[in-house]
């Protein structure tokens, strides 16, 4: 896509989230190009899912209901495109500055332990759904932490956290790229702390957090102890039984010479 069908769509984009269900020869009026130009986009971000498409009667009167994808025929109502939640995403918002209100007047009349109460909360449904996929995949690929590192790893990237796991010569390790509340978690410690406490759940062992975004470096990194890969304590010597002590001589107590009796 070149700079400029990037800028028009973002014009429509634009226009959509100010203005609300339009139609393609509506935006091209706005935007001073051909409907032919603005179908073309609308299409992408329609593929894309960015964008829906509505249906409404052309008196205006009636419901609208999503169609994606459809066709407009002869004697169809009129084709109106709106935004999807995903493509309102793209937009700035303040969610992160709500959720710094809320959690400081948790803090202020509830204290620390009020704030990990609500992060244990928040993390309880990602848990709940973490454990069904990790349960279900490791009842045939084994539970060993490591493995179920693997596992929770593919688990935590499907809920938007673009996470791997790597097996080390002491266990494994948890990557997460991205931490959808980092900007939170930089003023309070509890949300990685309860997330930390569900990775462990999850693998089931006891895990340590080595580095994490909210405290500005560049990946959430957790150790995960693994299974020595062999015994390492000495088996005990085998008792010797009676019919082999008879058979071994018993050493002898007298000197054989003179010169074993004569130190040289």
């Amino acid at each position: 896509m070149s700079p400029d069908d990037g800028r028009t769509r973002d014009r429509v984009t634009g226009l959509l989230l100010e203005h609300g269900a339009q139609t393609a020869t509506e935006l091209a009026g706005r935007l001073g190009v051909s409907p032919a130009a603005v179908r073309r986009h609308l299409d992408s971000l329609v593929a894309e899912g960015h964008v829906t498409e509505l249906v409404r009667s052309r008196s205006g009167q009636g419901a609208e209901r999503a169609l994606p994808g459809s066709v407009r025929g002869r004697g169809r109502p009129a084709r109106h495109f709106v935004l999807t939640d995903a493509g309102r995403a793209g937009f700035p918002h303040a969610y992160d500055d709500l959720a710094l209100t809320a959690l400081r007047f948790v803090a202020a009349h509830g204290g620390p332990d009020a704030v990990r109460d609500v992060a244990e909360q928040q993390l309880a449904g990602l848990e709940e759904r973490c454990s069904t996929a990790v349960e279900r995949a490791t009842a045939t690929t084994g539970s060993a932490p490591v493995d179920r590192a693997q596992v929770l790893a593919e688990a935590l990237t499907a809920e938007g956290y673009a996470a791997s796991a790597s097996a080390l010569s002491g266990g494994g390790q948890l990557c997460q790229h991205h931490c959808p509340v980092a900007h939170v978690a930089a003023e309070f410690p509890q949300l990685c702390e309860a997330e930390t406490a569900v990775i462990g759940r999850l693998v089931g062992t006891h895990v340590q957090r080595l580095a994490t975004i909210a405290h500005g470096d560049g990946i959430c990194t957790t150790h995960i102890p693994g299974r020595l890969s062999g015994n390492t304590s000495r088996a005990p010597r085998p008792v010797p039984t009676e019919r082999s002590a008879q058979r071994r001589p018993a050493p002898s107590t007298t000197p054989q010479s003179a010169r074993e009796r004569t130190p040289a």
